[in-house]
């Protein structure tokens, strides 16, 4: 593997850790700390609120600092500062100080999309493959933090699941450090302008209404897409956990039958739920070589009309056949993640591009924490069957905004 290789594997592993930190809390409230401290889910959920505030928040300073500074030198930064404030919040002995660790995992963890995804896009080519492998790595950070804080609740307690990732974090932080030490300060040129795909759109005020046009569409499709996403990954342990009792019961005693008695329904939860976080995944794979060979609108109007048709088919199932609606709706979520990060990819500057995709994602992670409150508020008061409804009319807001794109889309040009 040469250098440029390894540097492409330590930004995917980069996203993976990002997403799992973010999540590990997800599985720890519904499977433990809602048992070991007597809190109930929804009171817990408000706690980890502000982490993801952060998340969102502290993403444009990131990107203009990553800007001003350097990429490479943030990138060192996520890495070290994620790990260690993780393994401070294994520490935590109650809810407000779980929500203070959070809120350091957060900051840190608000660097990697502004940063991480504007080192993807400058420096390789095919940019909807880049983001879409880059986006599966993420995912499987999503699907890790299920499967491996489960296992962990099962054989060494909630705690570790934040220390064993937090150490592995800063490991990969010497590595990137070793590998990208002479990057440091390094800036992008600036590219040229960007070229209208369309002839009739070359003069400068067709081509500024065309931007105004095509940045609605994203900041719409941003907010209500990031609903969905961050409703999904978060209370998909709770809904498992509430809805395949009988399956994971059934599991658990095969697994029994097999010797591994460690592998209880803690475990079986997880690995169910990152078993449909992996199979969703591989749909951003598809979704990146579609984007690059089709465009962003007919792919984006496939991944949202997939998940209108199964929010609605998920209200009232259970174990098996709530299990197949899930996959369903997820490779829906999942799938669109790249495409808004696609048409940046098309449209921003080269030495702007960290601040501007720092302002797409305050966006999209301020509407993870509105999203946390609003599962929050359904499940206590509603059930989940009245959020799958909710995110269904959500799925059909980006349906209708992404109609509006333009057929033919600006084109990098540098």
């Amino acid at each position: 593997m040469n250098r440029d290789q390894a540097h492409f594997l330590l930004l995917n592993i980069g996203h993976l850790l990002d997403h799992l930190f973010v999540l590990v809390f997800a599985t720890v409230a519904a499977l433990q700390l809602s048992i070991q401290w007597g809190v109930d889910y929804a009171t817990l959920v408000t706690y980890a609120t502000p982490g993801f505030v952060a998340f969102g928040v502290f993403s444009l300073p990131a990107g203009w600092l990553a800007d001003r500074w350097s990429r490479e030198g943030m990138m060192i930064v996520f890495y070290f500062g994620i790990g260690i404030t993780a393994i401070l919040t294994g520490f935590a002995e109650n809810p407000t100080q779980v929500a203070i660790g959070l809120v350091g995992v957060g900051m840190f963890a608000a660097i990697y999309h502004p940063v991480g995804l504007a080192i993807v896009t400058a420096k390789w080519k095919n940019a909807g493959m880049r983001i879409a492998v880059n986006g599966v790595w993420g995912n499987l950070g999503v699907a890790s933090a299920a499967l491996l804080t489960g296992f962990l609740i099962d054989v060494a307690g909630w705690r570790a699941a934040y220390w064993v990732p937090g150490g592995f974090s800063v490991l990969v932080g010497v590595v990137y450090l070793a590998v990208r030490r002479d990057a440091i300060g390094e800036k992008e040129a600036a590219p040229a302008k960007p070229v209208s795909a369309d002839p009739s759109l070359q003069g400068d005020g067709a081509y500024r209404a065309l931007l105004l046009r095509i940045s609605a569409i994203v900041f719409v499709t941003t907010a209500f897409a990031s609903m969905i996403f961050q409703s999904t990954t978060f209370a998909l342990p709770k809904v498992f956990a509430e809805r395949m009792q009988g399956l994971a019961e059934q599991m658990s005693g095969v697994a029994e039958g097999f010797g591994y008695a460690d592998f209880g329904i803690a475990s079986i939860i997880g690995a169910t739920t990152a078993v449909v976080f992996i199979v969703a995944s591989g749909a951003q794979l598809v979704v990146g070589r579609a984007l690059d060979r089709y465009g962003a609108r007919p792919v984006f109007l496939t991944v949202s009309g997939m998940q209108i048709t199964f929010f609605l088919l998920m209200p009232g199932l259970n174990d098996g056949l709530a299990l197949a609606a899930a996959i369903g709706f997820m490779l829906g979520a999942f799938g669109q993640v790249p495409i808004n990060d696609f048409l940046i990819s098309r449209l921003a500057a080269g030495p702007n591009r960290a601040r501007i995709y720092g302002v797409r994602f305050v966006l999209a992670f301020l509407s993870m924490a509105i999203a946390l409150q609003l599962v929050a508020v359904v499940h206590r008061n509603w059930g989940f069957d009245t959020l799958f409804y909710l995110l269904c009319g959500c799925a059909a807001v980006v349906f209708l905004a992404v109609w509006q794109l333009p057929r033919k889309m600006p084109q990098p040009g540098g």
